[in-house]
C-alpha cells in the first residue's frame, strides 16, 4: 500500500498529533540554492503522478474545498505538480499566494483574500478562480529549502483551526516522502 493510500485509508495523514508534525527548519533565504534544489528533484514539467494526484484529491475531500494543489515555485512561475479543481498548469510567480508561503515554516492561512491587503488586488482574487480562502504549507527539504507548497483554495471565506493546520502541515511531510521515493 502506498504512503498516500495509507493516508487515505486512515482518514488522516500518518502521525498527525501536534508533537509529531515536522515543521522543518525556517526556510533559507537563498533563492539560487532553493531553485537548484527544486530542479534536482526533476519535478518541474514532469508528467502527472498518481501519488501526488491522490494527495490533492484526499485534501479536497478532507477539507471540503474545491481546489487543492501541490505547487512548485520556479524562478518566474508557480507550476502545479498536482491539481484538483483547476485546469491551468501554472501561474506567474508574482501573483502566486505560495510565494509568501515558502518564506515561512508553518502554514499560511488567508481567511478572506478580498480583505487582505497583500491579495485584494490580485488577479486570482479579482478573476478566476476567485480565491477567497487560501491555506498553504511549505514543502521544506532536509536542507531547509522550500520547494513549493501543498495548498487549499476556496471561493468563499472560511476559518481554519489548529487541527486543520496540523493536518495540512502533515500533508507536506507526505509530499516530501513522495518526492524522496521518486528519487530513489
Amino acid at each position: 500500500m502506498t504512503l498516500v493510500n495509507e493516508t487515505i485509508a486512515s482518514g488522516l495523514p500518518p502521525k498527525c498529533a501536534p508533537e509529531t508534525v515536522r515543521r522543518g527548519p525556517v526556510p533559507v533565504d537563498d533563492e539560487a540554492a532553493r531553485l537548484e534544489a527544486l530542479r534536482r528533484t526533476g519535478l518541474l514539467d514532469s508528467d502527472p503522478e498518481p501519488a501526488f494526484d491522490d494527495l490533492v484529491s484526499w485534501a479536497c475531500d478532507h477539507f471540503r474545498v474545491p481546489i487543492a494543489l501541490v505547487s512548485l515555485l520556479d524562478a518566474d512561475r508557480q507550476w502545479f505538480k498536482a491539481r484538483h479543481g483547476l485546469t491551468v498548469r501554472e501561474t506567474p510567480r508574482d501573483v502566486a499566494f505560495c510565494r509568501f508561503t515558502i518564506r515561512q515554516s508553518l502554514p499560511m492561512v488567508v481567511e478572506d483574500a478580498s480583505r487582505d491587503p497583500r491579495f485584494q488586488e490580485n488577479p486570482l482574487v479579482l478573476g478566476e478562480p476567485h480565491i477567497r480562502f487560501y491555506a498553504g504549507a511549505p514543502i521544506i527539504n532536509r536542507n531547509g529549502l522550500a520547494l513549493g507548497s501543498v495548498c487549499l483554495i476556496d471561493r468563499t471565506p472560511r476559518s481554519f483551526g489548529t487541527v486543520d493546520r496540523m493536518v495540512l502541515a502533515q500533508l507536506t511531510v507526505t509530499a516530501l516522502a513522495i518526492i524522496g521515493r521518486r528519487q530513489e
